[in-house]
């Protein structure tokens, strides 16, 4: 080529991309995509070498294997830190002009290639491509610039961002000569990359036109989709580039919502509650109330703390060193764990009214383990119920209306498809304080069983729980209170122990083990030994790491008095959240138990103005929305500390509440999803 200096296409790829696993590994034509890529660019004349740049975790063995097996020859760097990948690459290989090849790009033309080569050797710049602005089809992306230049980005490059993506310092920073090398006409628009199953569909409709040719050139796919446009629908919808802006979370949450209804198992943990297209989804570690991302970027969590499962923070030493314990011992065997004895005792110890003791994992099992044997111990189906119980058939039987989906009014935003329509008119709602509502169903209806959070959002008045209690005493009703949540939060057991009123049937979770699964209903003997008139049985219900881990967490709550200090944490916090809203003159509600606290805007914004603040806390390091859960690791000073960050915040609101500024533009995404509606 009338050159000295070595041109080194590095080609970079790996197994494990966030949004399409081993994608590089794909079958195109049943060859792997990732070897129609190199025998496509290997067509360049102007490239004196080929090599394929991927990082040293071992779920990349296979595709080195593989490519050294087609003669090509492997660097092997940095899993994140892709610019020390390249750079070392770059260096090991001796390279004096490095062309940037991504291994998603199957339709990369080695002649285009060379065209962009010879640019940048003509205009004797640092850096040419043809993406500033790109002109051509997104999958023919092409980088070309000197060692030198790579060498000065990799000592001085300091952002995640551009370590991540290689070259945006070199094309960013001012320092280096740049040429763009530009398409005739532009055709950006058109998608050949694979970043996401529907690429592939689309890729493999281009081969399988051309079959068995594969280095047609890149003109004669622009005429393939001129004259059959619909191979190239699949992924019409898809944005360019567009996860070259997107966390490590936000492709995975991608990834999942194609394999998992809904996208996980937990609405209240889904990304669209929170701030939809923007928000990290998931977590590498967490502890205190500290939570780190995929790209190990650490948030303070002044949100809900795993829905309310760690009043002691995440990875308490002593916890999770009494479930390290237990896993060496072993966790599950043919004999039972004797942790479930000594637990069982200790919640009978805590609630003396009680007798009898039933585990499960989860809240919604206890719910219905609850109401199978509070039926069972009162020979009636019939329920009333307030409050949010799960997700079983049992419970969703309230919203099993005459004509539309959500005629039950008790949670409109829960729907009942799937429950059985003969289970209608067996659950019956009732408002929390309306005592009168409650009694007119006890007297229209057959009820067994009454069952009913203690308090929510709001607190008893005029003895509601004791004439509540009173009723079902003398109509012989089994009542149970559902304290999941509100358990061990302002008392050292059930928030019923603070008004003084014993049910006959109570269930726990949630923080009950610190973040490990265990739940319990906890009961007088007369009805709980009904248990054994009905079948309640799971073989995970015995394994032992749960129990283990509520005995370890029920010892460090008495000893610390945890419930003290996260209920003086969760009033500070409401009192600053009525002093910041009257400060800048809005206007919220603020709810919940003092550990458990809400606030909302009263506006037609709220939900909006809830999104921007979750907006805005996210980029300052803070998981934030309007609700705290409230845990012993959140410390004064970490209090104050989010409140001074809020406040800019809460000034932006006021702006938009009086009409000074619009809320929709200073928002990144769509607003997030109100979920369903709770009973106050």
């Amino acid at each position: 080529m009338g050159s000295d200096k070595k041109i080194v296409a590095i080609v970079q790829a790996r197994m494990g991309s966030t949004r399409f696993k081993n994608k590089v590994m794909k079958p195109i034509l049943d060859i792997p995509m990732i070897e129609i890529l190199l025998k496509r660019l290997s067509v360049s004349k102007k490239i004196d070498e080929i090599i394929l740049a991927t990082s040293v975790e071992e779920s990349n063995n296979s595709l080195v294997h593989f490519v050294e097996n087609l003669g090509f020859r492997i660097y092997r760097g940095s899993e994140d830190n892709v610019l020390q990948r390249f750079y070392e690459a770059a260096k090991f290989f001796k390279a004096d002009i490095v062309i940037r090849i991504t291994g998603d790009c199957p339709l990369v033309d080695g002649i285009l290639v060379d065209s962009v080569i010879e640019s940048y050797i003509n205009e004797k710049v640092d850096y040419c491509s043809n993406v500033l602005p790109p002109t051509f089809p997104d999958g023919l992306d092409i980088e070309v610039f000197s060692f030198s230049a790579l060498e000065q980005t990799y000592f001085k490059a300091e952002e995640k961002f551009e370590k991540e993506h290689v070259t945006p310092f070199i094309r960013n920073s001012g320092k280096f000569s740049i040429y763009n090398f530009n398409n005739d006409i532009d055709q950006s628009h058109y998608r050949w990359t694979v970043d996401n199953p529907e690429d592939l569909i689309v890729i493999t409709n281009v081969f399988e036109y051309f079959k068995p040719k594969i280095d047609f050139s890149w003109r004669e796919v622009i005429t393939l989709t001129i004259d059959h446009p619909t191979l190239f629908e699949a992924n019409a919808s898809l944005i360019r580039n567009q996860g070259a802006n997107m966390n490590k979370g936000q492709k995975l949450w991608e990834r999942a919502k194609k394999i998992i209804p809904g996208g996980n198992m937990l609405l209240s943990k889904r990304a669209e509650m929170f701030l939809p297209d923007q928000w990290p989804a998931y977590f590498s570690k967490a502890k205190g109330c500290t939570v780190w991302d995929l790209d190990n970027i650490a948030y303070t969590d002044m949100s809900i703390m795993g829905v309310g499962t760690n009043i002691l923070g995440y990875g308490h030493e002593e916890v999770d060193n009494a479930v390290r314990s237990t896993i060496n011992l072993g966790n599950m065997s043919t004999f039972n764990c004797p942790e479930e004895v000594y637990l069982a005792e200790k919640l009978i110890e805590i609630n003396p009214w009680a007798d009898m003791v039933r585990f499960a994992r989860s809240g919604g099992e206890a719910n219905a383990i609850a109401i199978r044997i509070a039926r069972a111990a009162s020979g009636k189906d019939k329920v009333a119920i307030c409050g949010y119980h799960g997700w079983h058939d049992w419970y969703l039987a309230a919203n099993l209306g005459d004509e539309k989906n959500l005629a039950g009014h008790l949670i409109p935003g829960l729907q009942p498809n799937g429950v059985p329509s003969n289970l209608r008119g067996t659950v019956f709602p009732f408002s929390y304080n309306n005592y009168e509502e409650l009694l007119s169903i006890v007297d229209r209806e057959d009820i067994g069983v009454i069952k009913m959070e203690v308090s929510r959002n709001l607190g008893p008045e005029d003895g509601f729980l004791n004439k509540v209690r009173n009723l079902a005493t003398q109509k012989g009703i089994v009542l149970i209170f559902d304290e999941c949540t509100s358990g061990f939060r302002q008392t050292y057991g059930g928030l019923h122990k603070m008004f003084g009123v014993e049910p006959d049937i109570a269930m726990f979770g949630k923080a009950m083990g610190n973040g490990y699964a265990i739940t319990a209903v906890v009961g007088k003997r007369s009805v709980m030994e009904a248990a054994q008139t009905s079948f309640i049985s799971s073989t995970f219900w015995t394994e032992r790491i749960g129990p283990t881990a509520a005995l370890k967490t029920l010892e460090v709550m008495e000893r610390v008095r945890s419930w003290e200090t996260i209920t003086e944490t969760g009033n500070i916090i409401k009192k600053k959240w009525q002093q910041l809203a009257d400060s800048h003159n809005l206007k919220i509600d603020i709810s919940g138990l003092h550990a458990l606290c809400s606030f909302s805007f009263q506006s037609d914004n709220a939900l909006a103005y809830k999104t921007f603040i979750t907006q805005e806390m996210l980029l300052k390091g803070y998981i934030a929305g309007t609700s705290v859960y409230v845990s012993t690791e959140h410390t004064p000073e970490i209090v104050n500390t989010f409140f001074e960050m809020l406040d800019p915040i809460f000034l932006k609101i006021s702006k938009c509440d009086n009409g000074k500024e619009d809320i929709l533009n200073l928002l990144k995404g769509p607003i997030c999803h109100s979920g369903f509606k709770r009973l106050n």
